[in-house]
């Protein structure tokens, strides 16, 4: 009987300005162990049963069955699958994205498809829509991306990333990405929205030549959506503040939110350990890049 297993990272998207086009893979994982069976069966973890289903519905085996669709096959064979979730669900940290990435790496896997990083990438745009969590997801490192339903281009950052802390301050409550799209402007002026492109312009080139301290700036400065889903977020101007003055180089929301995201050139034991006291009422967690992106990490052959 072959198992196998596929680790998916979490990711961050926008980094502030870079609204649906820039996100990164950090250092919290979906881990899903696999192997064959009669049925499909997903063994998720208690906390999170409530939110993931365990048979067919699962966001997994829809994306795995999607995939194979396109390449001509009716169905997957069924597997079991243990789930080992890191990633806090509805949190800003690409939960859902880990499921459509694990779901293609599962296809690719089972039915030997083959896929390059590209071919996977574009299966995971057309289903999210945007390539701004999944696209770092399946590389890792920093993705700059842009998809118009058609021609998918990104650039991806990689050097220098790691000795950098991403410290992500997770509130303990869900936030939905519809509820907080909802929250955005229809419209903006033509000045304001040369003024957040160019914000977003310089976050990139500041990323691109590794000056951390004027991209923590520019994450800070985003006109594109944090002014308006702070407000979902009680208590963001005190993290913002707590953050800063124990030495973070900018903060951002992650994603929709609610987790923010702190990026420090150089974190001490003693800022961490000041940090956690000081926001108590948050899941604190000092995180790294991941730069591989999704993988089968082993492949092995057991008796029946």
């Amino acid at each position: 009987m072959t198992s196998f297993q596929i680790r998916v990272p979490a990711t961050s998207a926008n980094l502030g300005p870079g609204f649906d086009s820039i996100g990164i893979a950090l250092s919290k994982y979906v881990t899903m162990d696999c192997q064959p069976a009669d049925e499909w069966y997903f063994a998720v973890p208690e906390k999170d049963q409530p939110y993931i289903p365990s048979g067919e519905e699962n966001l997994v085996h829809k994306t795995a069955l999607y995939t194979a669709n396109l390449y001509h096959y009716e169905s997957v064979p069924p597997h079991h699958v243990e789930m080992t979730n890191d990633v806090p669900i509805a949190r800003g940290l690409g939960s859902s994205s880990t499921a459509v990435v694990g779901g293609i790496e599962l296809a690719n896997h089972i039915l030997d498809l083959q896929l390059t990083r590209f071919e996977k990438l574009k299966i995971a745009c057309d289903i999210e829509g945007h390539p701004d969590n999944v696209g770092p997801a399946i590389y890792g490192g920093i993705m700059i991306s842009s998809y118009d339903g058609n021609h998918l281009d990104f650039v991806r950052f990689s050097k220098g990333l790691e000795d950098l802390t991403w410290l992500a301050v997770v509130p303990d409550f869900h936030l939905e990405t519809e509820k907080a799209r909802e929250l955005l402007p229809t419209e903006m002026s033509y000045k304001q929205a040369v003024h957040a492109s160019g914000t977003a312009n310089v976050l990139v080139a500041a990323l691109a030549e590794q000056n951390w301290a004027l991209a923590g700036k520019m994450m800070s400065r985003d006109q594109w959506h944090q002014p308006y889903r702070k407000n979902l977020i009680s208590g963001f101007d005190h993290v913002q503040q707590t953050v800063l003055g124990e030495g973070a180089l900018g903060m951002y929301i992650s994603g929709a939110g609610p987790t923010m995201v702190a990026l420090y050139d150089q974190i001490t034991p003693e800022q961490l350990k000041q940090l956690s006291t000081s926001l108590s009422d948050y899941q604190i967690a000092a995180l790294t890049v991941n730069t591989n992106g999704a993988e089968t990490i082993s492949s092995r052959l057991q008796a029946n």
